[in-house]
């Protein structure tokens, strides 16, 4: 009797596993139009702007179609954000609060990219991009004004020119980002897509 009922309970438990859709991460950050969705309804239900929708998708206006797909800005949480935070703080020490802004970007930009790994963790610690990851400053704590430059980068998706590199032109050179198209200058950074 009892390895009967432990054979249903497996049975079930397997069932209701496989049952349930689950979507993977690399289809987080979009959303597929249903039929009744307005750009209004899709930003309220991902707690984003219908501006930042519309501009992410490069919609003059706000027409969709069923079937549709459309990307939805990063959601980073709490442990993301301080994460991007310290990168920043190591990366803009002594720039701007609109070059920290710029940086962020580039990194949330690259979440987004399919050049790029899909998650935040993955950016900022892949390989050798980041000179922080591998000297140990990343491990310091940010500035309050790296943290809002983050919530800001975080509120603009969607709004800047789509860059994916930055660099110190004085610290180090590279003939990969030359061959790339420069988007902004911003003080000792070059910002490049």
């Amino acid at each position: 009797m009892f390895k009967k009922l432990m054979m249903t309970g497996i049975a079930t438990v397997s069932l209701l596993a496989f049952s349930f859709p689950v979507e993977s991460f690399a289809h987080a950050n979009t959303h597929t139009v249903q039929k009744g969705d307005s750009i209004y309804k899709i930003a309220m239900k991902h707690g984003v702007s219908a501006k930042q929708l519309q501009a992410m998708n490069n919609k003059s206006n706000a027409d969709i179609h069923p079937g549709e797909q459309l990307q939805l800005p990063v959601a980073l949480s709490e442990s993301e954000k301080d994460l991007l935070a310290r990168l920043v703080e190591a990366e803009a020490k002594g720039e701007s609060y609109a070059g920290k802004v710029a940086v962020a970007t580039v990194v949330l930009n690259r979440v987004e990219s399919d050049l790029f790994p899909d998650s935040l963790n993955g950016v900022v610690y892949d390989g050798i991009q980041f000179s922080p990851v591998l000297n140990g400053t990343i491990n310091q704590p940010a500035s309050a004004e790296s943290k809002r430059a983050v919530n800001e980068a975080i509120a603009y998706q969607g709004y800047d020119r789509e860059s994916l590199f930055f660099y110190n032109p004085d610290k180090a050179q590279s003939d990969y980002l030359s061959s790339k198209e420069v988007t902004t200058v911003i003080g000792d950074h070059v910002f490049l897509r």
